[in-house]
């Protein structure tokens, strides 16, 4: 018998990256193989319905009432919309009351009649924000995968201050908010991505913590190509350009070590950093070898992934780093900081760790393994095929989906062993 479930997933959207289409692929996902109904915002309706939904039933609401003013304001005290995403959850916290509110009138006779076996909340994936849910249906509840609590890294307080992270020091207020105690004592699972997050829970709730990341790929979209032996390689640091992500680390590199000016750097992606960025190329004469891409669609990014040797992903505060999968997947050497959802999604058989430190530091690691990598391309084919095989092996949205599949089988009583996600 299939497990009928009720997920909650506000943020669901195939065309908005980040947080939306990681919801919109893991609830398809799972349709494959559960009876799912998804009830998500409104605002996602014209996206689903263009691209459709796999398996899945769709319900929307329209909470525009209350999220429309909320989106309004944290756009404003943000100064638009790359930084200050501590802001942004908190002014979340109204708009996100009135969905989940919302979600329960709709449902809340076929709740009662045993319609679902599980309610599950997809998204939002911060744990500072609570869902009544838990505590206003009897339905076995399951939170997660959530995602936090990553401390910024004391060398760069000048990175958070330029992101605006204002209330940063008042993130643990979150605890004092109505609904956050039913909302972990309700919940039968947590899923929680990442020690960084696992240790934010309380230790009364552990027994019912699953170290569950949340990031995935989709391997139709990332694969690995043939790469051919080329003198000329190519570096690609994909993302937003933001001061927490250090965009421009990899030029720094690549000024600072002339044996990497015989090979091509590729930056895709936009935002507040660029002035910065073009500046640092034009002041080390870097034109000839540093090129900036501008924004890309997912798919452009994946064309890149398949078209570049290694990926230079240098950000110190990076809580999931979805896009490194991504890389992974398409086969890349990747060269992170041992920091954060990098640190756990990248091994020494898979990938390069360079050491947090302050930012000359990094700068030089950074250096030194993009140059070690371009100089002995039999290394950096081993790294990217076992990359490969690792993303593929754990984070195709299928296998999450069917690591879920043991969630809601303990849950419900049907297991006996809490599940695992690594074994």
């Amino acid at each position: 018998m299939r497990t009928k479930v009720l997920a909650l997933c506000e943020d669901c959207n195939p065309e908005w990256p980040s947080l939306p289409v990681v919801g919109y692929k893991y609830a398809a996902a799972l349709s494959r193989r559960v009876d799912i109904t998804v009830v998500t915002q409104i605002r996602n309706k014209p996206n689903i319905e263009k691209h459709g939904f796999a398996d899945a039933k769709v319900v929307y609401l329209d909470t525009e009432h209350v999220a429309a003013g909320m989106y309004k304001l944290s756009t404003f005290l943000r100064r638009g919309n790359s930084t200050g995403w501590t802001i942004q959850m908190a002014m979340s916290y109204p708009s996100y009351l009135a969905f989940e509110f919302a979600a329960y009138k709709h449902f809340k006779q076929d709740l009662r009649a045993g319609a679902f076996d599980v309610v599950h909340r997809l998204t939002p994936m911060s744990p500072t924000l609570p869902s009544p849910m838990a505590s206003l249906s009897d339905v076995p509840f399951v939170l997660g995968p959530l995602n936090g609590n990553l401390p910024w890294p004391a060398h760069f307080t000048q990175e958070l201050r330029r992101e605006r992270e204002w209330l940063a020091h008042l993130r643990n207020a979150y605890r004092l908010l109505p609904f956050y105690r039913s909302t972990y004592a309700k919940s039968r699972a947590i899923l929680a991505a990442f020690d960084h997050t696992v240790k934010d829970i309380a230790p009364r709730h552990q027994d019912r913590v699953i170290n569950f990341p949340e990031v995935g790929i989709d391997p139709g979209l990332f694969s690995m190509p043939e790469r051919p032996v080329r003198e000329q390689q190519t570096v690609l640091f994909a993302g937003r350009l933001v001061p927490y992500k250090l965009p421009d680390v990899p030029v720094l590199a690549f000024a600072r070590n002339p044996a990497l000016r015989k090979h091509k750097l590729l930056i895709a992606g936009d935002g507040p950093e660029r002035p910065m960025i073009e500046a640092t190329i034009k002041a080390h004469d870097l034109e000839n070898c540093v090129e900036l891409l501008g924004q890309r669609t997912q798919a452009e990014v994946a064309a890149l992934m398949q078209s570049a040797d290694i990926f230079a992903f240098p950000s110190i505060r990076e809580l999931g780093a979805g896009v490194l999968i991504e890389a992974m997947a398409c086969g890349m050497a990747c060269v992170c900081v041992d920091y954060g959802g990098p640190a756990t999604l990248i091994g020494p058989d898979h990938g390069i760790k360079v050491p947090l430190g302050d930012k000359t530091s990094i700068v030089n690691s950074m250096a030194d393994a993009l140059g070690a990598l371009t100089a002995d391309p039999a290394r950096r084919a081993r790294l990217g095929s076992a990359a490969h095989v690792h993303a593929l092996r754990y984070y195709a949205w299928d296998q999450k989906a069917e690591r879920t599949l043991g969630v809601y089988d303990w849950v419900l009583g049907r297991r006996a062993d809490k599940p695992s996600f690594w074994d």
